[in-house]
């Protein structure tokens, strides 16, 4: 990949950076060659910060770092598209884009999916979702099992709310079991579609 660093005269091109899988836009910075470099070598996407003099990896403070995905380069080579997977909100703000969007698909599922991989890796007595990865599959697949009795129980009165409510419990419970096997919902999607199509 061609970049032109000495089109502008400060070395500096801009960097879009975009969800690689929601395809949001995150955040806009700007690179110069050692920045570029730098997140090559690192998998880190890496600024040089205007403000600071200096380069800047994002999330070198608030531990919100962008994993590098892929990067693409304009038709005119003087400006790059950044995808990454954000670990934590980008902006400063602590919003999930500079422009103060919600980062998440059309579909709700696939934001709670983000949000059950941060919980996890934060500590057990501040989150319920880390605590039952402390417990391991076995307890995470027992607890799926209790809330699709509930669910089923429920589903033979005709009380909509608690219905509705322990479908929601099921529904999440289950993208944890998801993720303590290693697999997102997409995988099942992907199940479902090959199904269809035959």
């Amino acid at each position: 990949m061609k970049i032109d660093f000495k089109k502008y005269s400060d070395g500096l091109v801009p960097a879009i950076v975009q969800d690689n899988e929601t395809m949001k836009v995150l955040m806009l910075g700007f690179m110069n060659e050692a920045a570029w470099n730098t997140t090559m070598q690192t998998g880190k996407v890496t600024f040089f910060s205007r403000s600071k003099k200096r380069l800047w990896t994002k999330g070198e403070e608030s531990g919100n770092f962008l994993e590098l995905k892929s990067a693409a380069v304009d038709c005119d080579n003087d400006t790059l598209l950044i995808k990454a997977h954000p670990l934590g909100p980008v902006c400063h703000t602590g919003a999930d884009t500079c422009w103060d969007e919600k980062n998440h698909k059309d579909d709700f599922l696939y934001y709670l999916e983000g949000i059950i991989e941060l919980r996890k890796k934060a500590s057990p007595d501040e989150s319920y979702v880390a605590k039952l990865f402390t417990k391991g599959i076995n307890k995470i697949a027992q607890k799926v099992g209790e809330e699709a009795v509930e669910t089923v129980i429920e589903a033979k009165d005709n009380n909509e709310e608690l219905f509705l409510n322990e479908s929601a419990d099921l529904l999440f419970h289950y993208l944890i079991l998801l993720n303590a096997k290693g697999y997102r919902l997409k995988d099942i999607v992907a199940v479902l579609e090959k199904r269809h199509s035959k």
